[in-house]
């Protein structure tokens, strides 16, 4: 099974980069771009740059293994009962991507029987690919990557916070007012996978968003625990399809300071 898991592996850092260098030529002429917005939301965006990125790596997935199933942002599910599902989100950070913003990102992440064990997150505007097969350590580029230590509560770092219309603005609200009770900071940069990244590589103290989807999240989560640090399970009670919160930390301690802050809001 690590063969096959292997294999998975060392074709996924191929795939990402070849999709990155894509979805880069696209960030470079986005003026020319055509815009939707999902379901009338504006700050719910797609191009043509993330259905075409899509589409490529699904094919690329489909060709190489035909026997996996597939969970994609744009273009749906199949197969999520197989043996390998691969979970893809081709641009996450749309709307920074179409502004001219830099934080963007393509996020794979595979599941084996329900246990994510790969997770690339692959920023081509600095060519940084951070990368990580479950129980044996994270990667950005060639070098380990680490969680911030030590870290004891949240004065120790910057949190990062995402939010998004499909829940309300008073959910995030009583937690931002604890976290800077507590003296912590936040920042916001518009893409989840990138953030969640930046927690496992030691630039971020941790990161909160009260609803994820999972082509958002899975990879970014595999790469903060292999890095050393924290995070929910984001796969519980069928978090696959239905999405969930996010909570990813340093470590343990700060973990918890900031998830009784969750609950208690």
């Amino acid at each position: 099974m690590d063969e096959k898991i292997q294999n998975r592996y060392a074709f996924s850092i191929d795939l990402i980069k070849q999709a990155g260098n894509i979805a880069l030529s696209y960030y470079l002429n986005r003026n020319e771009l055509v815009v939707e917005c999902k379901k009338g939301d504006k700050q719910d965006q797609v191009s043509l740059a993330d259905k075409t990125v899509e589409t490529i790596i699904r094919k690329a997935i489909a060709k190489q293994f035909p026997e996996d199933g597939f969970l994609g942002e744009e273009s749906g599910y199949a197969g999520l009962d197989n043996e390998f599902c691969w979970i893809v989100d081709p641009i996450d950070g749309t709307s920074p991507f179409l502004n001219g913003l830099h934080a963007w990102c393509i996020s794979i992440a595979v599941l084996y029987k329900d246990n994510i064990v790969i997770g690339m997150v692959f920023d081509p505007l600095h060519n940084e690919l951070f990368h990580a097969q479950l129980g044996a350590g994270a990667y950005l580029n060639n070098s380990p990557m680490h969680t911030i230590n030590p870290a004891a509560n949240v004065q120790d770092g910057l949190v990062g916070l995402g939010m998004s219309h499909r829940v309300p603005p008073d959910i995030i609200l009583p937690f931002l007012h604890q976290l800077l009770t507590k003296g912590g900071m936040y920042v916001r940069n518009g893409s989840g996978a990138l953030s969640l990244a930046q927690v496992a590589a030691g630039r971020l103290l941790a990161y909160y968003e009260p609803h994820m989807n999972c082509w958002d999240c899975a990879a970014g989560m595999l790469l903060v625990r292999e890095a050393g640090g924290t995070a929910n399970n984001i796969l519980a009670n069928n978090g696959l399809l239905n999405g969930n919160f996010v909570l990813a930390a340093a470590n343990r301690q700060v973990y918890q300071q900031l998830d009784l802050m969750r609950i208690l809001q």
